[in-house]
């Protein structure tokens, strides 16, 4: 595999990992849609270091996700389930940035982000195995 897509990659991947802190840090202050905001983000940049591998990216955030969906869900290098976490995360952080009158409670962000923690291990997972 080319240096370059792994490290593209791994930067990637490091960039969700920020995400999932800065998440996990905002629930514990009680800034819930702040938090529900960084943990799709975390499932996002995982994504998208997932599809370096395969020398994809897009400007828009559905390209992001159906190329994932086809590239790794659809054709099982990773678990189908994993679009249930892309789907919740998606739509708590459409709710949490866009619905005026949206309020994020404490439960339901603490389980968005312990999704988006799975979701980069799974990632991370599979980009180590690519690596080897």
């Amino acid at each position: 595999m080319e240096g370059s897509l792994k490290e593209l990659a791994g930067y990637r991947l490091e960039r969700a990992k920020e995400m999932l802190l800065a998440s996990e840090n905002n629930l514990k202050i009680g800034e819930y849609k702040t938090s529900l905001n960084r943990a799709y983000y975390a499932v996002f940049h995982a994504m998208r270091s997932a599809n370096a591998l395969k020398g994809f990216d897009s400007s828009k955030h559905s390209g992001v996700i159906a190329f994932f969906t086809k590239e790794y869900l659809k054709s099982n290098i990773l678990d189908r389930n994993l679009s249930v976490i892309i789907k919740g995360s998606s739509l708590c952080r459409e709710k949490s940035d866009y619905d005026d009158f949206y309020i994020a409670g404490h439960a339901e962000t603490e389980e968005q982000l312990e999704n988006a923690k799975y979701f980069v291990r799974k990632i991370e997972e599979y980009i180590s195995l690519m690596s080897e």
